[in-house]
């Protein structure tokens, strides 16, 4: 009998992005996981793809995505959702809980796996969200297989979760001891600013009704809660530069996520251009704002990005504002918007790997994932930084078929996404069937 390769996959001839830096090496696979690094070109393999001219980076984690099943398959689904992401370039996702029933017991938690099993494209895990019912019960079930950790809304959004008050959010936080997600809106405030909206009657007034100061007031209540309880927190969205300030003080206990549209877009441009269909929560911020995310990245303060993706139909975006709902999709152009930022010199290349991989493996303690290193999962993002493209409604597997960014052209494209050392896309291309599986955490 012949002797079995000692490799299932060497990738050979391109620039692999490793902790120690980006370097020319080759990359060996058995068994889903990396093996070894810097083995001979020739060195004998069941596969060997050619990535010459190309950086192989660690895969992409998005740790905050919106796939709306179950009970809103007509926006989104696992299936659909998970194939937009590794058309995208991404290996790896976790969802958030304001689905149909919401992901809130771990009966719950349980369908949404069962659901992903063989329909999910890429690597996943599921937050479960909480509420003032299961807030004692949140510090047991978080350790659940697959369960991303707990999500926190403390602004109304899509759906029903809401912890609005401070004693239902101390016991949330008190409870447990995984880093809890938390969407940081005041309610109160929300509530009492609701008529700027109603009177105003269009896109343009969604940053004056969700002020800046609904998000500072609910990230200064929660850090403080933070550091009463002791609980470490991870801030999702940021979209002020006063919220930044207030971060920076509170490096100890509280990481912070921003997202590549906050990047990307700027008020009043994108109401005028896209109306509703800008219309996100938190909201897309004058320029100032936007110029105070930049600084936090190159300051290192920022931790993560995240897409935020939540799609809603055209017909649903078309309503009259403000019924119009809010969020828009971004799980498959998360890596050309912001290699497209790379190309423009905004951040490194280094720094977009550790806000896309290292930071998302690093906040949450994910086992496995977030490096090119011996022992870890054969997650690749792999990337041609000179491919000039333009994104475009056409190419999004969204159910809701639109991308704010259409029409945008970007240098920098994800050409092949591999998952635990299989291919799931190359050129553009699924390859296969869905294989995602749960997402590992470490012990804590």
């Amino acid at each position: 009998m012949p002797t079995p390769s000692p490799y299932d996959l060497i990738l050979r001839g391109g620039r692999v992005v490793t902790p120690c830096g980006a370097e020319d090496t080759t990359v060996a696979v058995r068994g889903g996981r990396i093996v070894a690094l810097g083995v001979p070109a020739d060195a004998p393999a069941a596969e060997v793809l050619d990535v010459t001219g190309l950086h192989v980076l660690p895969g992409v984690i998005d740790s905050q995505v919106h796939f709306r099943e179950p009970g809103l398959e007509h926006k989104e689904d696992l299936e659909s959702g998970t194939r937009g992401a590794v058309l995208g370039g991404v290996t790896a996702i976790f969802e958030m809980p304001n689905t149909s029933p919401n992901t809130d017991t771990p009966d719950a938690l349980a369908d949404k796996l069962a659901r992903a099993k063989g329909r999910a494209w890429c690597d996943h895990a599921f937050f479960m969200g909480a509420t003032d019912a299961n807030a004692d019960r949140l510090g047991e079930w978080e350790g659940l297989p697959g369960c991303a950790g707990v999500k926190v809304f403390m602004g109304s959004s899509t759906g029903s979760l809401l912890v609005e008050d401070d004693a239902v959010l101390r016991r949330v936080l008190a409870g447990g001891r995984r880093r809890v997600a938390v969407h940081a809106e005041d309610e109160a405030r929300l509530r009492e600013r609701k008529a700027i909206a109603e009177d105003r009657a269009d896109p343009s007034a969604h940053p004056e009704w969700r002020d800046v100061e609904t998000a500072v007031r609910a990230t200064r209540r929660l850090l403080a809660l933070s550091c009463e309880t002791g609980r470490r927190v991870h801030v999702l969205h940021i979209t002020t530069e006063e919220e930044m300030e207030l971060l920076a003080e509170a490096k100890d206990l509280a990481t912070v996520e921003v997202t590549p549209q906050h990047l990307t877009l700027a008020a009043p441009d994108c109401y005028e251009g896209l109306g509703s269909f800008a219309q996100m929560n938190p909201p897309i911020r004058e320029a100032r704002h936007r110029a105070a995310l930049w600084r936090a990245i190159a300051d290192g303060l920022v931790d993560v990005i995240g897409s935020d993706h939540a799609p809603h139909t055209r017909e649903e975006k078309s309503q009259p504002y403000p019924a119009s709902p809010s969020g828009m999709p971004g799980v498959q152009t998360l890596v050309p918007v912001m290699l497209g930022h790379v190309h423009a010199r905004h951040l490194s290349l280094d720094r977009f790997v550790d806000l896309t991989s290292a930071g998302p493996a690093r906040i949450y303690n994910i086992a496995g994932k977030g490096r090119i290193a011996r022992g870890y999962d054969a997650d690749f993002t792999v990337v041609d930084l000179n491919a000039e493209r333009t994104i475009e409604n056409g190419w999004m597997a969204s159910k809701c078929g639109w991308t704010p960014y259409h029409g945008m052209t970007v240098t920098g494209w994800p050409v092949m996404t591999i998952i635990r050392g299989r291919t799931v896309m190359r050129d553009g291309e699924l390859i296969g069937s869905p294989m995602g599986a749960p997402v590992r955490f470490q012990a804590l």
